[in-house]
């Protein structure tokens, strides 16, 4: 089955805090960057709504450009200390829904939802659900886009907004692709345009039509990327694994918050099932079990026991699971979101080695 990778952009995200906070700048232009001074001001739009770019603003713009266009725009200096908050609120939501998660902006993130998905309709759901979260928690919106892989999902991301929701089935990647300009593809800028545009090529449908080794002779080593952009063929995970992991973890989150303990049973042991799958096939074994549970109103508790030598027994910790969850049993809360780590791991081979040492 394909990979269901989501890229999740917050939308005019400075912007978008700052209304949610002064209800009152709804409807009018916003800008976030250097003070204007009337038209004088020197510095640059860091970024603004999407009243404001209908008088043809955009980030790095000239600030007394900016003024020029849009005097009656609201122009406010950035307080990055509340927009990181947000931030913070943001991707907490988001990797509540997948441990295959990566941020690589104050702004944006990659989730990988192929465990928790099992089709695309379904991850379409869900990025309603991660939606309408992020609006109730932080209030602000965002958009997402969902594909079998990180360059077409960011693509899509941008297809609809604000607070849009674009699919990408893998059927679908050349029709959605093909009358998109080359610019769409992460990597091709104005400069490249040209470059592009001088030998023919102005869609990604181009891009599709031509043979790799042709895009290999003209353009290079970006020829070839935007070829497998094009044609979907960019295997980049989500996340990076490092070689030697200290812990080994999953989560999941509920799609409506549930007191109901057979379904969060359920829950605790289809996570545990899989992560023993994963720790099987690496050999690998562990000493400290630790739950995680998050209530409803976002409270997150971490419970950890650890054992005197090293396991990889399934029966074991869902057992010390359950032993840890006791405490929680009868605090009248709805349950968010659960989830198990496996830490303090060693693998068998290393296991072997310290027995034979201490023999």
């Amino acid at each position: 089955m394909a990979q269901i990778i989501f890229h999740c952009d917050l939308d005019a995200f400075f912007a978008s805090v700052e209304i949610r906070d002064h209800p009152e700048y709804k409807n009018r232009p916003v800008i976030i960057g250097a003070d204007p001074k009337k038209g004088k001001g020197r510095g640059v739009v860091s970024t603004c709504n999407y009243k404001a770019r209908e008088y043809g603003l955009h980030s790095a713009l000239p600030i007394s450009q900016a003024y020029k266009k849009c005097p009656q725009g609201i122009y406010l200096r950035p307080n990055f200390l509340k927009y990181k908050k947000a931030s913070q609120q943001v991707m907490q939501i988001l990797n509540s829904f997948s441990e295959e998660f990566q941020q690589v902006s104050v702004d944006e993130a990659y989730v990988d939802m192929s465990e928790r998905c099992k089709d695309f309709d379904e991850a379409k759901e869900i990025a309603k659900a991660i939606q309408k979260s992020i609006m109730k928690e932080v209030g602000i919106t965002m958009s997402i886009g969902v594909a079998s892989t990180k360059s077409i999902a960011k693509i899509a991301s941008d297809y609809h907004k604000p607070n849009g929701t674009t699919i990408v089935r893998p059927e679908e990647v050349k029709r959605f692709l093909s009358p998109l300009e080359i610019t769409r593809i992460p990597g091709i800028g104005k400069k490249s345009k040209f470059y592009y545009n001088k030998r023919g090529i102005f869609t990604i449908g181009d891009i599709i039509k031509t043979p790799l080794n042709l895009m290999i002779q003209k353009f290079g080593k970006s020829g070839s990327w935007a070829w497998r952009v094009a044609n979907g063929l960019d295997n980049r995970s989500v996340k990076a694994i490092p070689d030697e992991r200290k812990s080994i973890s999953k989560e999941r989150t509920f799609y409506e918050d549930t007191a109901d303990f057979s379904l969060i049973l359920s829950k605790l042991e289809e996570i545990n099932k899989k992560i023993h799958d994963k720790l099987k096939q690496g050999g690998v074994y562990y000493k400290t079990i630790t739950l995680k549970i998050r209530f409803q109103g976002f409270l997150t508790y971490t419970r950890s026991k650890s054992l005197p030598f090293h396991i990889q027994d399934e029966k074991t910790t869902i057992d010390v699971i359950l032993e840890l969850y006791k405490e929680f049993l009868n605090n009248g809360k709805k349950v968010r979101l659960v989830g198990i780590k496996l830490s303090n791991l060693s693998a068998k081979d290393k296991i072997q080695r310290k027995l034979i040492s201490y023999l």
